[in-house]
């Protein structure tokens, strides 16, 4: 019998998903002989024309806090330059290039796109790095051993934005209004929506195993 299928819908821009990879790591280290994961990149930001940070930093000042308290996760200090001084930052955020990014690392390394993810969102949230520029990567080719030519090469082709599209369009389907979101498929068509928000690891665990067992006794 095929593996159930775990499904991590998240924007790398997601503040709340920052918070919660922690709890997708734990699942990940529990769950990874039972569960086939996948993350889904949901597409949070997509602006026609590109948007300045200073456009959400007064939000993201005050939520910040609160991401904090709920789920001990610390936003980095380089991070929050960039919120504090909007008017000093140069950054323009997008949800396509790091969803690209996830969609070729895939292809590389199926079992491993839960780590992928919270590098991605440790590279922004944490160390404050740019995730609409190219360099902002570099370091995970290095530790992932994906060579760089190739990796920008396909960063910037119209076929793994096409992947990447498909996966926003996936989490829409899915009827995904906001992330972080994990749901179980079983089989073709029958899915659980194990967690809406942010959710501690215990809760999450409960659901899963709840799940499991129902489709065991089917």
């Amino acid at each position: 019998m095929e593996k159930p299928v775990l499904i991590y819908c998240y924007d790398a821009y997601c503040g709340w998903c920052y918070g919660f990879s922690p709890v997708m790591k734990q699942v990940q280290e529990t769950y990874h002989d039972r569960l086939e994961i996948e993350v889904l990149s949901g597409g949070m930001i997509l602006p026609e024309k590109p948007t300045h940070i200073a456009q959400t930093a007064g939000y993201i000042q005050k939520a910040y806090k609160v991401v904090e308290e709920h789920t001990g996760i610390v936003f980095g200090s380089d991070y929050l330059w960039h919120i504090n001084n909007p008017d000093l930052s140069d950054w323009y955020p997008s949800s396509e290039k790091p969803a690209i990014a996830l969609c070729i690392f895939r292809e590389y390394y199926p079992q491993r796109q839960v780590e992928f993810a919270a590098d991605l969102q440790q590279a922004l949230h944490s160390e404050g790095r740019d995730l609409c520029d190219d360099e902002a990567y570099r370091h995970l080719l290095e530790k992932y051993s994906i060579q760089p030519e190739i990796f920008f090469e396909k960063l910037h082709s119209d076929e793994y934005k096409e992947k990447a599209y498909y996966d926003f369009a996936l989490c829409k389907q899915l009827q995904v209004t906001g992330f972080p979101a994990v749901l179980m498929q079983i089989g073709e068509s029958k899915f659980y929506l194990l967690a809406k928000g942010y959710t501690p690891y215990e809760a999450l665990a409960e659901r899963i195993e709840n799940v499991l067992k129902e489709i065991s006794n089917a």
